[in-house]
């Protein structure tokens, strides 16, 4: 696969790709998940780090325990989103640590992350949505945002942006932000329902954002649609990297939802804070 935003990186048979933005600041661990270096079997196989039916929960967490080793986060850390397309934003402390893995849990309704506390990792998980990565190197403070159709017209973006901005005193011109991989424009046909709210948004100029198949049928333009949403919010375009990785069109590394149905594992983004003691040098 060709990358030409994102780079991919391994350590013990455990696959995943990053932002080069990102990694230029040794304070933040940053991630996405592939399929590749896990112990899941059959349709979930192998880094499954989603906590579907049928594939077994001990399973999972050896998944999420692998990748934590090969990017070095804290697996004690660990705090879930709980997602069903809509814009509820969680701030997270200390006091939420394992949430969705050694706890249960506790809200119906989570599809974005964000702290200032360093050692907690933030998990956002997907099959073809898009995540969205926000960090502000001047306060420290980074999140995660899950963008499907629904989130993306709901411009969870810019809810994101206007969120961190309040809580922490974030400056827009401050934040890098990146949109990671998910189905791209190349893969992901829509109908009529999710064009006529797409055509809502006249500041994104929508019809830019489209093509159409004819049938009722468009492909759609995620990565383009966030970016403009985020730019819009007050980021600059230069601080904003679209990874341009169709997860539809790449089977081998990762699992898709369009491709596969429900018979698939699942990806994360994943997003942390150093302890200040573990900056490398």
């Amino acid at each position: 696969m060709q990358l030409n935003h994102m780079e991919q990186k391994e350590k013990n048979g455990v696959s995943y790709l990053t932002f080069p933005v990102f990694d230029h600041y040794p304070q933040l661990l940053h991630s996405f998940s592939t399929r590749l270096g896990g112990v899941s079997q059959g349709e979930f196989e192998s880094l499954n780090l989603n906590f579907r039916p049928g594939d077994a929960r001990e399973n999972v967490l050896e998944n999420y325990r692998r990748i934590c080793d090969a990017v070095g986060y804290s697996f004690d850390g660990l705090v879930s989103s709980a997602q069903d397309h809509h814009t509820v934003l969680r701030r997270v402390t200390n006091a939420e640590k394992g949430i969705g893995f050694t706890r249960p849990r506790d809200m119906p309704s989570v599809d974005g992350l964000y702290t200032n506390v360093p050692g907690i990792t933030l998990v956002t998980s997907y099959a073809d949505c898009v995540p969205l990565y926000f960090f502000d190197p001047v306060k420290r403070v980074i999140g995660l945002a899950h963008a499907g159709w629904r989130g993306t017209v709901q411009r969870i973006g810019e809810i994101m942006t206007n969120t961190l901005q309040k809580e922490f005193g974030c400056n827009p011109q401050d934040l890098l932000a990146a949109v990671g991989p998910s189905i791209g424009p190349c893969c992901y046909e829509v109908d009529d329902v999710v064009r006529d709210q797409v055509m809502q948004h006249e500041d994104l100029i929508p019809l830019e954002l489209m093509k159409e198949l004819g049938g009722g049928k468009y492909l759609l333009d995620l990565w383009e649609c966030n970016r403009r949403i985020l730019v819009l919010s007050g980021i600059p375009d230069q601080n904003i990297t679209v990874g341009e990785v169709c997860t539809k069109c790449h089977p081998e590394l990762f699992f898709s939802h369009r491709l596969m149905g429900d018979k698939r594992g699942g990806m994360t983004a994943m997003m942390a804070l150093k302890e200040a003691h573990s900056f490398d040098s």
